[in-house]
């Protein structure tokens, strides 16, 4: 699963690196602990550009009656997505790119879970598969998301079995297009990273709380 990431690029670097056009949220300081429920930062395609702004981490089927579904699904199996309910509509015609620079995983050892920081590339920014839907309460509409997620690569094993969908740059690109129609090539996405693009390190335990949103969440733990 993937359910703690980190953000702390800087805003031009963003835009620049995944080709935004417009933008609309109003915090765009470094979050180094973002969690389920909170407001997130992604990217969608509207008017053939690519638009920034945030979405609450948790989705909310269109078709729902109950907000509170959404703490089950901060996260859609990549394998069976397009055969689930809550998430087929929005594969096909809502995906969004969810922007990172590190993710979290516990990795289990003899006597504890020990908190891992993990990037790609040195740390440069990417970008995780998402879907998003819009949810009517009332008048007032909500706009949500769910990271997608695929079987661990060789390099990841050792930490989870299971890891977020990270997009290369050729397959953002199809992965905003909602306006095709061969869902296999947007499937054809939908696996792991390539392992020797990836590294990891322990962090502290202050990425266990949500409360803990510093600094100290991504240094590793030897330089602390």
């Amino acid at each position: 699963m993937c359910g703690r990431f980190s953000l702390t690029t800087e805003l031009d670097a963003l835009l620049e690196r995944f080709q935004i056009e417009e933008i609309s949220m109003e915090d765009t300081g470094p979050r180094y602990n973002i969690a389920p429920a909170q407001q997130i930062p992604a990217v969608i395609r509207a008017n053939n550009r690519n638009r920034m702004g945030t979405l609450r981490w948790g989705l909310i089927p269109f078709w729902a009656k109950d907000a509170s579904i959404s703490n089950k699904l901060i996260n859609a199996r990549s394998e069976t997505a397009d055969e689930k309910a809550s998430f087929k509509h929005a594969l096909q015609k809502r995906r969004c790119l969810i922007l990172a620079d590190g993710f979290y995983e516990w990795k289990q050892t003899a006597d504890r879970k020990v908190p891992m920081r993990i990037q790609i590339n040195g740390g440069e920014p990417f970008a995780m598969a998402g879907l998003w839907e819009k949810w009517k309460d009332g008048e007032e509409s909500i706009y949500t998301c769910t990271i997608l997620t695929t079987g661990a690569n060789a390099f990841m094993e050792n930490i989870h079995s299971r890891m977020p969908v990270i997009l290369t740059k050729e397959m953002e690109e199809i992965w905003l297009d909602t306006n095709g129609e061969d869902m296999q090539i947007v499937k054809d996405c939908m696996h792991a990273y390539p392992s020797e693009q990836m590294h990891a390190y322990e962090v502290s335990t202050l990425v266990n709380s949500p409360k803990n949103d510093v600094l100290e969440c991504i240094e590793p733990i030897e330089n602390m």
